[in-house]
């Protein structure tokens, strides 16, 4: 039994094994009606499975599964074509949040280092020092030779030498380097030892103010303590006044350490006079009035105050300069520390 499609096409043929099961494919589909695809027992029409099984006993449950089969890999193809879709607009999508999302921080980022800029800014400036070299001395005070006699007379405090500074002005706590310290020239005026301590000595020390300093050091090794008198050295006249052993010490005297035994004093440069500042060309600035012993800015300083391998002595490759006389030198050490 023949059965012709409405074009002329395949023939469904009942036969042997050289029969050909496919029929037309346009027929078949005018004889189905819409697809569920969410219900495979309802996928084809029954009559079309009834009619393939007439027309073919043999093949037409085959034909039936090759249809159910293929009807199912086109709807996985179909949902596997959304899903890639759905994807790249995910990926377009996530794309233009980052991007988004980057412009805000650096428009965040923008304001807040505005308005950091604006409150530096609308702060006061810090108020000017003086150098202790150019202060106007004392019109009531002994002046000449007589000035440089050590008297009975209590040494001044740091805070009438020099005004003190606000230490929350604009930039003094976030200002770490040399320049804070105040640095001066000084001439031993006098030596004697500590009356409680055999390792320490008493100096009494003209820095260029109106009375000499009196200034503990450890300087006990030196067996020879009555040359120091009118010898130059370098101190540091900022340090908060201190009781070392029941003598108030108002300075530190600056030393250049080898060892715990070889030590000597660092130099000013030939020329120097007490009071000179010493500064540092690579770090400008005005010393604080007083370092504050809460900020530790001497120890956190002290690890890169060296002597290099010419014996100069520098901070972080600065040197020790006095202005228009020269540089501090170790008299005969190098590549130490000081302290």
């Amino acid at each position: 039994m023949k059965c012709d499609g409405a074009d002329g096409g395949r023939q469904l043929t009942e036969g042997g094994p050289e029969a050909k099961p496919l029929g037309s494919t346009r027929v078949l589909q005018r004889s189905q009606p819409s697809v569920n695809m969410d219900n495979m027992e309802n996928l084809f029409n029954p009559s079309l499975a009834a009619a393939l099984k007439k027309l073919d006993p043999e093949d037409g449950e085959q034909i039936m599964e090759y249809f159910k089969t293929h009807a199912l890999l086109s709807r996985e193809k179909a949902l596997l074509q959304a899903s890639v879709r759905e994807q790249k607009k995910l990926l377009v999508e996530n794309a233009k949040l980052k991007k988004d999302i980057d412009q805000l921080r650096g428009q965040l980022q923008d304001k807040q280092k505005r308005r950091s800029a604006k409150a530096l800014f609308s702060q006061a400036p810090p108020p000017h020092r003086v150098s202790p070299a150019h202060s106007t001395p004392d019109p009531t005070s002994p002046s000449g030779p007589a000035a440089a006699v050590p008297s009975c007379c209590p040494p001044p405090s740091v805070s009438s030498a020099r005004p003190v500074s606000d230490p929350l002005s604009l930039g003094a706590e976030s200002r770490i380097d040399a320049s804070r310290l105040d640095l001066r020239v000084g001439r031993i005026l006098s030596v004697r030892r500590h009356p409680l301590a055999e390792a320490m000595s008493v100096q009494d020390v003209d820095v260029g103010e109106n009375s000499p300093r009196t200034v503990v050091s450890k300087l006990g090794w030196l067996q020879d303590l009555d040359q120091l008198p009118g010898s130059l050295g370098v101190f540091l006249c900022n340090v908060k006044a201190s009781k070392m052993r029941g003598v108030a010490s108002h300075g530190r005297l600056l030393c250049c350490c080898a060892s715990d035994v070889i030590t000597e004093l660092l130099a000013p440069p030939s020329g120097s006079a007490p009071g000179d500042r010493i500064t540092f060309l690579s770090y400008p600035g005005e010393p604080d009035g007083e370092l504050s012993s809460k900020q530790r800015i001497w120890e956190l300083l002290l690890p890169d105050l060296q002597v290099d391998s010419k014996g100069v002595a520098n901070y972080k490759g600065s040197g020790f300069e006095v202005k228009g006389k020269g540089l501090c030198r170790a008299p005969s050490l190098t590549n130490c520390t000081i302290r």
